[in-house]
């Protein structure tokens, strides 16, 4: 069965760029934007946790979102992390992305007021209402304080047309496999985590929002690709070959170690808006160790 949304196998959540004094760089969003889409990115995730969200301002996000829909017009789908804490923040970043002419938003489980699952309905059941918009639900426990368990998306996915996918943060494939088993069968998971792509693609999820994807986006394709068509030693070749980089990422908070890689790379500046701070310099080489290793073993 089609999927009733589909943001494609490989969505990039996009770094923001910045300038010496911490400013959106909005030329360079530009720039890097249409590099992902040109390097195995189908949708590019604005605004998200990758993208520093928490520091940025609702101005600044909505800049953003119009810079990357200009640059990827005709090459990527562009999502937006429309999600908040509060309902109504919620409700009114999705419906001012609606009237962006955003492909569809993200919205994340409501962080630090950890909410029952029957908050969590009400939150989603409201944003589901605000706009006619494919929505992606975020869950990611280690973030927010709490779970959405599976009977949660189910009930949600049932009731809402428009939630179309969810983005699944969690190491626990047991929860994959109880989803796939009450969601409705065209309702999309995503993985949340590089790492966890392959084995949530043999338990049937249908791609990743992936960070990694800044740097071996066409690579992490081909590895979704190949098991999709049933070669799975090539695909799990793949994953063997990106798992250092995979882990490397996250040497220190998203998304310090993927901009120092991404300035390595000569595409932006490595800047990021407090209380986050860059790489030292030993973090520097080591990362950077990883990913010549990783380039190295793909040439062979």
């Amino acid at each position: 069965m089609a999927l009733r949304y589909d943001a494609g196998e490989v969505v990039t959540a996009m770094v923001t760029p910045m300038n010496a004094n911490r400013e959106v760089d909005y030329n360079k969003a530009e720039e890097l934007a249409k590099y992902l889409a040109s390097n195995g990115s189908e949708a590019l995730l604005v605004a998200g946790t990758t993208g520093e969200s928490p520091t940025l301002t609702h101005e600044e996000e909505l800049e953003l979102l119009s810079t990357v829909k200009r640059a990827a017009a005709g090459r990527a789908k562009v999502i937006f992390g429309a999600g908040s804490n509060s309902t109504e923040t919620a409700v009114r970043m999705t419906k001012l992305a609606y009237k962006e002419g955003v492909d569809a938003i993200l919205s994340v489980v409501p962080y630090y007021n950890k909410p029952s699952q029957k908050g969590m309905i009400e939150h989603f059941s409201a944003v589901a209402k605000a706009a006619d918009l494919p929505i992606i639900l975020y869950n990611i426990p280690s973030r927010t304080g709490v779970n959405m368990l599976p009977e949660t998306v189910a009930m949600l996915a049932e009731k809402f047309p428009n939630i179309v996918a969810l983005k699944q943060s969690c190491p626990d494939m047991d929860l994959i496999s109880e989803l796939k088993l009450i969601c409705p069968s065209d309702f999309a998971i995503y993985s949340g985590d590089d790492s966890l792509t392959l084995p949530m693609l043999s338990l049937g999820a249908h791609g990743v929002i992936s960070v990694a994807s800044h740097l071996f986006g066409s690579e992490i394709k081909s590895m979704i690709r190949n098991f999709k068509t049933g070669d799975v030693l090539a695909s799990r070749n793949m994953h063997k070959t990106l798992f250092g980089i995979f882990k490397k990422l996250f040497m220190a908070p998203n998304p310090v170690p993927v901009k120092a890689a991404l300035k390595h790379k000569g595409l932006i500046e490595e800047y990021l808006r407090r209380p986050l701070v860059e790489l030292d310099e030993d973090q520097k080489a080591e990362l950077f160790a990883v990913i010549d290793r990783t380039k190295a073993e793909l040439a062979d």
